[in-house]
């Protein structure tokens, strides 16, 4: 996988780099391959002797890809990804501080750079990150005579009074198996609780957590306020294209969203997440990974790179080709500032208060595949939340303690 050519004499080495990345684009036109053939251009011509070959593949392949490549002992010198916990707690990679300048580490968003830590030693790096607000249909709330909610009670009144005018999914609520483990995290947050207590313990099964699915179930579900489609077999992607079809009031949502709604005419708002009694306190955050790993030895190089993928232009080139939030603090001040930036200063407000997922935990990847399988279960007809949730518990403490 990396060819090292010695030279004559002691003299320099040229060096292959390989980086295996994520596809953050739609189709070939926006290709995350297209991207990195940029970037990895730009940075050869200015560091002859250094060649950085980069493949891409699909989100639904990535992590199983740079699996199977470590599992046969052929792993990449870098991989971004959307996951490091178990490869950091198997000493496959360098630590951040091994590679890094001071200035770019220090760089990092503060809660981004804490959350690719393991035992308080950083081996993720954050490579992109998202929040998510509450998308309304601005036309839909206009014929109703509707305000944005700020609480839960106006959430579900509002989905009532949409229900009344024949709007298909009042509240689409996807809680399927593609990724249902971020709905269902925005919803713990928002009743003050979380996948993990305050010291990092998981929690499913708390008190706050029953009673946010236990209200869910009784105020939205039950009254039939989120929509056709059982909430357990509504996936993500089928509630974004409702809402860019104009049949949804309400979703959670990402910034790709805004892409899709604007490209079929829909007019739509964005508020953060309404809490139980006022707004929530905390959002939710997601931010994929680099990794960096030890097995060819290029830790100079590797770093050097780095720095340059994570300088100030290189990071917000990235963010608003994808409307993804920058990772680092300089690139996050310019995009609050430029007036190009403007539609996703929403969601870059909500970063500071943004909790992630516990994915410095190497039980979180299957704690989450439980999650996407099972959490749809906890509103489905004649279900106790509090059944499903202790289920999960058991789940993420076994897989904990593994």
């Amino acid at each position: 996988m990396t060819v090292v050519l010695g030279g004559c004499g002691g003299g320099s080495q040229d060096v292959t780099l390989k980086l295996v990345a994520a596809d953050y684009g739609n189709s070939s036109a926006d290709s995350s391959q297209k991207y990195w053939d940029r970037l990895v251009a730009a940075y050869e011509d200015d560091h002859p002797g250094t060649t950085v070959d980069v493949t891409v593949y699909s989100w639904n392949d990535v992590d199983r890809k740079v699996k199977e490549m470590v599992d046969a002992g052929r792993a990449p010198d870098m991989a971004q990804i959307g996951s490091y916990a178990d490869y950091a707690d198997a000493n496959l990679l360098y630590k951040a501080d091994d590679l890094l300048s001071i200035r770019t580490q220090a760089d990092f968003a503060s809660q981004l750079a804490t959350a690719g830590q393991v035992k308080d030693v950083q081996y993720g790096m954050p490579f992109a990150a998202s929040t998510r607000l509450l998308f309304y249909n601005k036309s839909l709330f206009t014929d109703a005579g509707l305000s944005a909610p700020k609480t839960w009670q106006d959430l579900a009144t509002d989905a009532a009074a949409l229900k009344a005018r024949g709007v298909t999914y009042p509240y689409a609520l996807p809680l399927g198996p593609e990724e249902s483990q971020a709905e269902t995290m925005q919803w713990l947050l928002s009743g003050g609780g979380g996948y993990t207590d305050s010291f990092g313990t998981y929690s499913l099964n708390s008190t706050e957590n029953v009673a946010t699915f236990t209200w869910l179930k009784d105020e939205l579900v039950d009254k039939g306020l989120t929509g056709p489609v059982a909430p357990g077999k509504l996936n993500r992607a089928a509630a974004f294209t409702a809402f860019a079809d104009g049949d949804v009031g309400m979703l959670n949502g990402h910034p790709s969203l805004m892409k899709m709604a604007e490209k079929r005419g829909v007019k739509f708002g964005m508020v953060p997440m309404p809490g139980n009694g006022g707004q929530s306190r905390y959002s939710m955050g997601v931010a994929d990974w680099m990794t960096a790993f030890k097995k060819n030895g290029h830790a100079k190089e590797v770093g050097d790179f780095l720095d340059f993928v994570y300088s100030e232009k290189n990071v917000l080139d990235f963010s608003r080709e994808y409307d993804l939030l920058p990772v680092t603090n300089s690139a996050s001040a310019v995009m609050s500032d430029a007036e190009r930036d403007a539609a996703l200063k929403p969601f870059l407000d909500e970063l500071p208060q943004s909790e992630l997922y516990p994915v410095g935990r190497t039980s979180w990847a299957e704690v989450a595949a439980a999650v996407k399988q099972r959490i749809g279960a906890a509103v489905a007809p004649g279900a106790t939340p509090a059944t499903v949730l202790k289920q999960l518990e058991t789940t993420a403490t076994k897989a904990d303690n593994s």
